[in-house]
């Protein structure tokens, strides 16, 4: 029924009630693969929306358990894949090549995602191994028709349960549906894998494979192949000599270091995107969803993980209330007090138990007392966070995430907030304004003129002329000022 309603354009409201009707049975599983375990059919049946919320649960087994984590484990690379003749189809009609003559060998899929599957291959010129990335055929519709029923959930949620609005469902929908909008064209997945190589190009320790830009297409997506065991082989890694202690902190390390120091991170690192390269690189793949932070928010976030480790809730709560996360009109003290109650159960418990992304959570029923609106980058940099550690729990269990970001936070604080930090915010405030510098002659031209027609204005009607006009001169003077010393010095 979804697909004829879609075919003639139906309206959203038309196809909504559509996917309600549809959605138990597939849910029963009555569709997807028979050969998996029942709870995996049943996700796989009901979307790749669903597969992608069972992936992200797959990198918890503290949350889940050890047995389902495994088992979920198959959806994140593991699925069952689409012939190998479809995925030929699919690379000629979007790349305009004959694949026979662009390749020496295209193989059986690799690894069958919920969106796309990967294809070994070599490059007849030059005998390079690549990886030939897929997308699924019609899985544009099949994601538009999960994103029909999460907007129904969002918007029953909201209207059944008015306190719910503060979380903004459907915003946080909205924003899950524009994350994976830009795994569905893979021009935008390979200029993000570009530009995340290019920023971590001098992390010791962690990669990205090189882009094949010829080769890359909205459907088709070509890098050079990375070669090493998957982070959720963990037989195969022991079996490489790896140190998983030191695996597990480098990926929550790594993370942390993009996320603090770029404002750029994976957003998607569970254990089917993560490769380790024979020296113990951390090789990450799929960059469909990536996260953003601006710098204020950097510097917020990184605030608030440092007044944790140290223990100083009065300032993680005057930083909520600096950033305007907490309506003034609220008792700081009570705010700090309240946080407390949140740090320290979590400080008393076994090094392998603590959890950041606990306290992420913790912190979001807190703050839901205080009036806190959902902020949509925190919720996203929350979700991630969840991901990491639970990849870094499965490699070594016992990692203490407080001893990892440590050093990681400190750095980036002595860096970002202080004095070196002020000049150079003073710096790139200069070079802003002197962007003004060429049009402030125009400008003031402009506001001579404006202020001569209200000055004959007023006087016509016996009023005084505005002083708007002095701190606009006084104001034109120091952005001039500004610009020629950023210019001259």
């Amino acid at each position: 029924m979804g697909v004829v309603l879609e075919a003639f354009n139906a309206p959203t409201s038309i196809r909504i009630a559509a996917r309600v009707v549809g959605w138990p049975f597939a849910w029963l599983g009555f569709k997807g693969d028979p050969s998996l375990p029942p709870l995996l059919r049943a996700l796989s049946a009901m979307g790749p929306a669903y597969v992608k919320f069972g992936q992200i649960l797959s990198t918890r087994p503290d949350v889940v358990g050890d047995d389902l984590s495994h088992q979920l484990k198959v959806l994140q690379d593991r699925m069952p894949p689409f012939p190998r003749d479809v995925a030929i189809a699919a690379v000629e009609a979007d790349l305009d090549i004959k694949v026979d003559e662009v390749f020496s060998e295209f193989s059986e899929p690799v690894a069958a995602a919920s969106i796309a599957q990967v294809h070994r291959a070599r490059l007849a010129e030059t005998g390079q191994e690549v990886a030939v990335k897929v997308l699924r055929p019609n899985i544009e519709r099949d994601f538009r028709r999960d994103f029909d029923a999460f907007y129904l959930a969002a918007w029953l949620i909201e209207t059944l349960s008015p306190s719910s609005r503060r979380l903004r469902p459907r915003d946080v929908i909205e924003h899950f549906e524009g994350s994976v909008r830009g795994e569905l064209d893979l021009r935008l997945e390979s200029a993000s894998a570009s530009e995340f190589a290019a920023s971590t190009k001098d992390d010791a320790g962690f990669r990205v494979p090189a882009m094949q830009w010829a080769l890359s297409g909205r459907r088709i997506m070509t890098l050079d192949w990375a070669e090493g065991p998957s982070a959720n082989a963990l037989d195969a890694i022991d079996a490489a000599g790896h140190d998983r202690k030191v695996l597990g902190e480098r990926v929550l390390g790594m993370f942390l270091k993009h996320a603090l120091r770029d404002g750029f991170f994976h957003a998607d690192m569970h254990q089917g995107n993560l490769k380790i390269g024979a020296n113990g690189d951390v090789i990450a793949l799929d960059f469909g969803i990536m996260g953003r932070l601006d710098e204020y928010t950097r510097r917020v976030y990184a605030e608030i993980i440092f007044g944790f480790i140290k223990k100083d809730y009065r300032r993680v709560a005057e930083v909520h209330f600096e950033a305007g996360y907490v309506p003034a009109d609220q008792d700081i003290d009570e705010f700090a007090s309240a946080l407390r109650v949140v740090g320290e159960p979590i400080f008393g418990m076994p090094a392998g138990d603590i959890s950041m992304g606990r306290v992420l959570s913790y912190l979001f029923e807190v703050t839901e007392r205080f009036g806190m609106e959902a902020r949509m980058e925190l919720i996203h940099l929350q979700r991630t966070m969840v991901v990491v550690e639970g990849v870094s729990r499965s490699l070594y269990p016992q990692i203490n995430m407080w001893e990892v970001a440590r050093p990681v936070v400190e750095g980036y604080i002595k860096e970002s907030i202080g004095p070196r930090a002020l000049l150079r915010d003073l710096g790139r405030t200069a070079r802003i304004l002197s962007h003004f510098g060429p049009r402030l002659p125009q400008i003031a031209e402009d506001m001579l003129a404006h202020q001569a027609a209200q000055t004959a204005s007023l006087e016509k009607t016996g009023k005084s002329p505005s002083k708007n006009f002095m701190w606009f001169v006084a104001g034109a003077a120091v952005a001039g000022a500004i610009a020629w010393i950023s210019t001259h010095v």
